[in-house]
């Protein structure tokens, strides 16, 4: 009998070490801070609602995103992937610039995966409607606030950075920044 209870006991702290480590598995943290530098003057491009680093603000970087589900939440943002805009430099995944009227997207580092999900679509879902767009860059959670990323802040781990294209193709307003959305791999 005695066995059995070990057994028992066993199990039972199997199961739960099993699920700590499952559920912690499906949790995305923070994995560290970086700390503002004031953008010299014109360097910081604030189209499409972006924001530039603030002196001395501490940003939240991470390394991870939420798992990807049938229906992923997600904030969708506001991006030009045209030369010479808030976008930055050419996409990672082509080293090309992209017009504002094609449906692209740039996701937060988790889900960018080192680029595994270049130049594949995302379906994109809000207002009743839906849209498919090109993953073509990375929308860094790692890093930011210098001119490789246009003095902007580090990306959320939850972001679709969308094209005006995607946010046409949902019907909704471009002024307002920002919207909560679903996607999933297309």
């Amino acid at each position: 009998m005695r066995n059995f209870s070990s057994k028992s006991s066993f199990l039972v702290f199997l199961i739960a070490f099993s699920y700590y480590f499952q559920a912690d598995g499906l949790s995305c943290n923070p994995n560290g801070k970086i700390k503002g530098k004031k953008p010299p003057p014109g360097q910081c491009n604030r189209e499409n609602y972006s924001d530039c680093c603030k002196q001395g603000k501490l940003y939240t970087t991470y390394t991870c995103s939420p798992p990807v589900t049938a229906t992923t939440k997600a904030t969708l943002t506001l991006n030009s992937f045209e030369k010479g805009e808030d976008g930055g430099g050419p996409s990672e995944c082509d080293r090309k610039y992209h017009s504002d009227d094609t449906p692209v997207v740039a996701l937060s580092t988790g889900w960018y995966k080192g680029g595994s999900r270049c130049l594949k679509h995302v379906k994109i879902m809000a207002n009743g409607k839906s849209v498919k767009a090109l993953v073509v860059d990375e929308c860094d959670s790692r890093m930011g606030c210098d001119k490789d990323h246009d003095f902007q802040p580090p990306c959320r781990n939850n972001i679709v950075d969308g094209s005006k294209a995607v946010w046409k193709a949902l019907g909704v307003d471009q002024n307002q920044g920002q919207m909560d959305i679903t996607w999933t791999d297309a």
